[in-house]
């Protein structure tokens, strides 16, 4: 990694705090995160902490009290709503706990939908999506609906679904969290294959240690700042 290059994503002095009555209850003080392109961070924080605020604002999905989110060295606090929004999604995939994957839709349609959202073709968009699942090893669960896909394949439709736009920046909170321990080594295992072949700079929040070691770099949230981990 170049000295001279610039992180894809950068969260400066962020503070970010929530009203409980009369009180204000702090979450973020001053957290720094950079993260370059190629680069997974492991973010690892019990329960409470901070981390889904974190990805939040993080993502452009909630505004921070003060301080900056840059994105390829541009400041995002003073975007409009609709800037934010076309920004967020074509920049930034997200994964959750939770599939949220489109019922009525099969997982070929699920992952074509935000490309076309974007205003891709949709013959592209379909093309786009199947590549995308067979590469996750989806290729003959194409036209199955949620119902009739496992969790780890579901969860794998959902990373399909999160860099369908091809985004530079992928967000995932406790993306193995609902899954036993063998799928979970699974998805893992095709989550880090995708963000590594398309260079993604990555933040993964997580519980799993095992999971965590195996990423470039590892974070805690401590006293609402972001501290490197050993």
């Amino acid at each position: 990694m170049a000295a001279t290059q610039s992180p894809v994503i950068f969260l400066h002095q962020i503070e970010r705090q929530y009203r409980q009555g009369d009180a204000a209850l702090e979450i973020l003080t001053g957290a720094e995160l950079a993260v370059w392109s190629g680069q997974m961070v492991a973010l690892l924080a019990p329960s409470g902490a901070g981390k889904s605020t974190l990805l939040h604002v993080a993502g452009l999905l909630e505004h921070q009290d003060a301080g900056e989110v840059y994105i390829d060295d541009t400041p995002t606090s003073t975007l409009s709503d609709a800037e934010r929004t076309r920004l967020r999604r074509n920049e930034i995939g997200f994964v959750y706990q939770a599939h949220h994957l489109l019922v009525e839709f099969t997982a070929l349609e699920n992952v074509m939908l935000p490309q076309m959202i974007r205003g891709l073709p949709r013959k592209e968009a379909r093309s786009r999506a199947g590549e995308l699942l067979a590469y996750l090893g989806l290729k003959e669960r194409l036209h199955h609906r949620p119902s009739e896909l496992s969790g780890g394949e579901q969860q794998r439709v959902a990373i399909a679904r999160a860099v369908a736009n091809a985004p530079r920046i992928l967000l995932a909170d406790e993306p193995t969290g609902n899954l036993d321990p063998r799928t979970s080594e699974h998805v893992f295992r095709a989550l880090t294959q995708l963000a590594r072949a398309s260079q993604l700079a990555a933040i993964i929040a997580t519980h799993n240690l095992d999971i965590a070691t195996r990423m470039d770099r590892r974070v805690t949230i401590r006293d609402g700042r972001i501290v490197e981990m050993e």
